[in-house]
């Protein structure tokens, strides 16, 4: 029998008491009903109980996690072209997220996605398929703009501040998403790599992830206590994961701590129109 999980990082104990599926490998009838019996509990809701081979019930996972990951970057190439043309990309995923045959899930441009899973998951699976002579244009062209999409805030930083030599970015944001200390290929990284390799100081602030980060980032990589401390006479503020907390600031607070009131927002947080009447200077993707 194979049984794959579909657990997500921060919610796996909710995702096992009420999953949308159950996937059953099973070379046999009576394995099936075991594993049917085993997971009834948890299926009462009316979550399918799917079986079959043990070969197509390996890939479904993969394919998966390598679907949401193909979104994650759809969504950011075309964020990049509606900079391209003065588009809102939240006006067209609206409209995308509309199509009942889409649906509004993973449909949110940033700064690429991280954490174990996708990026694991994604490389196996082209990598099963080469071992047997096919390539994946297509998974590897999602890895390629994932990784390029994480260069996208240094980029606007280095744009919007003709330099970064000498420039304080505060970064909110450390784990690759909320509710979780994962550093495992966070966006964050690129982050503070791009703007140390620039000649710029980087002050970091995340609810969990501080620990973690001091392991995996750049040394040069300073920490502050809270999100408001990493403001002091910042010259921007970049924010790479999409915390609750920093959703609702006190932005007067932010402006009187900051030297200058710009930020570079790699998760969209915050409307345009409520930046321009903050008086920031307001940097985001695809808008």
């Amino acid at each position: 029998v194979t049984n794959p999980e579909f657990l997500k990082q921060g919610a796996a104990i909710d995702d096992f008491m009420r999953p949308d599926r159950v996937v059953i490998g099973a070379d046999d009838e009576r394995a099936a009903q075991v594993m049917r019996t085993l997971y009834a509990p948890l299926t009462r809701t009316g979550a399918p109980i799917l079986v079959m081979d043990c070969a197509s019930a390996e890939l479904s996972k993969y394919a998966a996690n390598a679907m949401l990951a193909t979104r994650v970057s759809f969504m950011n190439e075309m964020a990049n072209i509606c900079e391209q043309f003065g588009a809102d990309v939240d006006q067209v995923r609206s409209v995308i997220a509309a199509d009942s045959r889409i649906g509004p899930a993973f449909l949110f441009p940033g700064v690429g996605y991280g954490g174990s899973c996708f990026p694991k998951d994604l490389r196996a699976l082209a990598g099963f398929a080469r071992e047997k002579g096919y390539a994946c244009r297509i998974l590897e062209a999602v890895e390629g703009v994932n990784e390029a999409q994480k260069s996208r805030l240094v980029e606007k930083m280095t744009a919007h501040l003709t330099s970064l030599e000498g420039k304080t970015v505060a970064l909110w944001g450390l784990a690759f998403k909320p509710r979780t200390d994962d550093m495992r290929e966070a966006p964050s990284i690129a982050v503070a790599n791009g703007v140390l390799a620039g000649g710029g100081r980087v002050v970091a602030y995340d609810p969990r992830a501080m620990e973690t980060a001091r392991k995996v980032m750049d040394a040069r990589v300073e920490y502050a206590p809270n999100a408001y401390e990493a403001l002091r006479g910042a010259d921007a503020l970049a924010i790479a994961t999409e915390w609750h907390e920093f959703r609702e600031p006190d932005f007067d607070r932010m402006r009187s701590l900051m030297r200058s009131p710009v930020i570079f927002d790699g998760r969209n947080l915050f409307a345009l129109d409520q930046m321009r009447a903050e008086g920031f200077t307001y940097v985001s993707i695809g808008r």
